[in-house]
């Protein structure tokens, strides 16, 4: 038991090494931002960025220098250098929004880890105010986490082959679109920017300044959901957008791997048909068209809205889609959701939520995957009651290729729903004792371990220290998929029992 939960000191180098790198390289993204200001004539803004990234690559450079790389990284290893890599990212991704003076460091860190891990709360209480430099690097964190922190560096770490595909597998991916994993991530990174053009030219031509146009596709694509203004795609009261809006956050709430399956070449395999045999698109399209008949019909019959049907389904569609892919943009404000939405509207939303997006893309939630593996569990199991003993049943799910679902993938599917439930439960406990209304904190707490973002407005900048650190713990481990903050933790409980 000993041997399975301590770090050797070779591999704590070699972990202290690779998070030197990408301290390096997070303290050079964080340049990025400098450029806007100067555009902008946001000259405050310019230190805080240039203090911050000093502190990073600084910090970076000690680490990556002073801790040669000795060993391979185990998956243990590789798991503990992803979970805690994306607590580093954030504590220096929140100098910027300290030094300038807009946040707390706590509330900082907040919005860093909600960038990162593409859930979209903010700590901001007028966004409206917010400068434009501050705003491009809430989207471009978003835009990051969306791709991830770990994928985006695979693309140029320079590492064996076995501590890539362990890297790959730790940030919670577990699928390769080509035989190299390197392969893959740039795979991956291609297909993000084509997409990324693609949203700020439909942004631009729906009518979005160009500015917003790169911002709101940081947040679509990334199914992040952070916003320019309070109001969020509201503010613009366009249809035309919010269409671009809906497109572009069901394409990042799509497999990155069916991506390349269908897109034509030079950017895929040009198999587009593989989109409609796929589980997780026989499991998202029911979910969104049943989902937005339950609110649309709900909000149709209160009174808020004229019992204007049209009106009723256009808010319906929007929130729906944006609850099911884990993005977050609002076209109804929180204090709507809270009142109007009250019943049917919160409790379809919150359930979409959990649900979550597909594997292998921006998304959250439990996955399309695990729920469609789930439901044809149920029918295979009745299945087995009806036919003869000696009759054999066929367990296999098409996503991207047939998969034979043997009893491996049944148990770990059903031990990921049932923690991942079992800390949304504990969640709500906790916020319960700080927040009563009951239906609102079960909408936020599964808006947070989700990665979602939609709110009703309950956290907030004025939020208890306590509700902030536990909504960072649940964006962190839903973002990661749970297992690797578990061995994480595990192993620092033990090393530190053990002292």
């Amino acid at each position: 038991m000993h041997s399975t939960s301590k770090i050797k000191m070779g591999e704590a180098r070699s972990i202290l090494h690779y998070t030197g790198f990408m301290c390096i390289f997070i303290g050079l993204l964080m340049l990025t931002p400098i450029v806007v200001a100067l555009i902008y004539g946001e000259y405050k803004y310019i230190l805080p960025f240039v203090y911050s990234s000093l502190i990073s690559i600084l910090f970076g450079i000690i680490l990556f220098k002073i801790f040669n790389k000795e060993e391979e990284l185990t998956l243990r290893g590789a798991m503990i250098f992803s979970t805690g890599i994306w607590l580093v990212a954030c504590a220096f991704s929140a100098l910027p929004f300290y030094f300038s003076g807009d946040l707390t460091y706590l509330e900082g860190y907040f919005e860093a880890m909600s960038g990162y891990t593409t859930t979209g709360f903010s700590m901001y209480l007028n966004l409206n105010a917010a400068a434009y430099t501050m705003d491009f690097w809430r989207g471009f964190m978003q835009w990051l986490g969306g791709v991830g922190i770990i994928v985006m560096a695979l693309t140029i770490l320079s590492s064996p082959n076995i501590n890539i595909m362990r890297l790959y597998a730790a940030e919670g991916r577990d699928e390769r679109i080509l035989p190299s994993i390197r392969h893959t991530t740039r795979a991956i990174l291609y297909v993000y920017v084509l997409y990324t053009a693609l949203g700020i030219i439909l942004f631009k031509l729906a009518g979005m300044p160009l500015f917003d146009s790169v911002f709101y596709t940081f947040s679509a694509l990334s199914t992040g959901g952070f916003a320019m203004q309070n109001a969020s795609l509201a503010f613009y009261n366009n249809i035309w957008i919010e269409i671009v809006a809906m497109i572009i956050m069901i394409i990042g709430a799509t497999n990155f791997a069916l991506h390349y399956t269908i897109l034509p070449a030079p950017f895929g395999r040009g198999k587009w048909n593989e989109y409609f045999k796929d589980i997780e698109t026989k499991v998202s399209w029911p979910l969104l068209i049943i989902g937005t008949i339950l609110v649309a019909v709900f909000l149709f019959n209160t009174p808020y809205y004229g019992h204007n049907f049209l009106l009723s389904l256009r808010l319906s569609v929007f929130q729906v889609i944006s609850a099911l892919t884990t993005t977050g943009l609002q076209t109804s404000s929180g204090p709507q959701i809270t009142n109007q939405y009250a019943g049917m509207g919160i409790f379809v939303l919150t359930l979409l939520m959990i649900i979550g997006a597909g594997s292998c893309s921006t998304g959250g939630g439990i996955k399309w995957i695990r729920i469609g593996t789930m439901v044809k569990e149920v029918w295979w199991e009745i299945k087995s009651y009806l036919l003869p003993q000696s009759a054999k049943i066929s367990k296999k799910i098409h996503h991207i290729q047939n998969i034979t679902v043997d009893k491996d993938i049944s148990r770990l599917t059903g031990l990921f729903v049932f923690i991942f439930l079992s800390v949304y439960i504990v969640s709500v406990i906790i916020t319960l004792f700080y927040y009563q209304n009951v239906s609102q904190v079960l909408f936020e707490v599964a808006s947070a371990i989700s990665n979602v973002g939609l709110t009703s407005s309950l956290i907030t900048a004025t939020s208890p220290p306590v509700i902030k650190v536990l909504f960072i713990f649940d964006m962190w481990i839903g973002r990661l998929e749970i297992w690797p903050i578990l061995i994480f933790l595990a192993i620092i409980l033990r090393n530190t029992v053990r002292r």
